[in-house]
């Protein structure tokens, strides 16, 4: 016999399950190969991992669609604080503001570079310390800095600090639904087993190939090793001619 591999995608779990339910439901009264008991475990559990499968693809789907618009966001943010600081910079050097009056932003008035703005953690630090900077210098008498003037930076700093939040949410939502589908996923593996196993033992006296058929009508999944014989109906005549041809052979149908 070729051996059985269980399904390793949530998709596969789910159509294993849904297979294996619909033709035990279907299956004649009298060949019952799936117990009841077990049937009924089965729809249960299926309804609740279908739903988390569900809510891990939406998530992952939400996820991916507003992850495009927070890196173009982020992007902004940057720009915006990055371009506020060299023409900061660029008035101190003209003598146009003091460089004293740098210590208001939190920059070092001796050092005309851009701080490290790489990570959202240094652009949500600078993005505050550059606003209130501005706000402090301002409400001092000095004049305002344009292009980009501190309002417009306030706005895609706002949008920034709106959108990082929401995207931690998706982050912490597609992490929990994560750990809600693991032991799902060992749950579904183990049924699957089970009703691969009841399925096999019911039929362990069918000829090798009638095996193979009437096990993979209950969604049992076979693959053939290497360099091996396909099973074929021509298998089992094979075999029932030399069953039939010598009685005192019990014929062993071997796994």
């Amino acid at each position: 016999m070729p051996y059985r591999r269980l399904p390793n995608t949530d998709l596969a779990r789910l159509h294993a399950l849904q297979h294996a339910i619909q033709r035990a439901q279907s299956a004649d009264f009298t060949e019952q190969v799936i117990p009841y008991k077990v049937q009924s475990e089965a729809q249960r559990f299926l309804v609740q991992f279908e739903n988390v499968v569900m809510q891990s693809k939406d998530s992952y789907t939400n996820g991916v669609n507003a992850n495009k618009q927070y890196r173009h966001i982020v992007q902004n943010a940057r720009m915006y604080i990055s371009h506020f600081i060299q023409v900061l910079n660029l008035a101190v050097i003209r003598g146009e503001i003091k460089k004293e009056q740098k210590l208001l932003y939190g920059l070092d008035p001796h050092q005309h570079v851009v701080p490290d703005l790489s990570t959202e953690e240094y652009l949500l630090e600078w993005g505050k310390k550059i606003i209130e900077g501005e706000q402090k210098r301002m409400a001092n008498g000095g004049f305002p800095i344009y292009n980009p003037a501190i309002n417009k930076v306030k706005v895609h700093y706002d949008i920034f600090c709106e959108h990082q939040r929401q995207h931690t949410f998706h982050v912490q939502n597609a992490e929990r639904v994560h750990g809600d589908l693991e032991p799902l996923r060992e749950q579904a593996d183990k049924l699957i087993l089970n009703i691969w196993n009841l399925v096999e033992d019911y039929y362990k006296g069918e000829y090798p190939y009638a095996k193979l058929l009437k096990c993979q009508m209950y969604g049992v999944i076979y693959y053939y090793r290497k360099g091996e014989r396909k099973l074929t109906a021509e298998t089992d005549r094979e075999l029932k001619m030399i069953q039939d041809s010598q009685p005192t052979i019990q014929w062993l149908n071997e796994e």
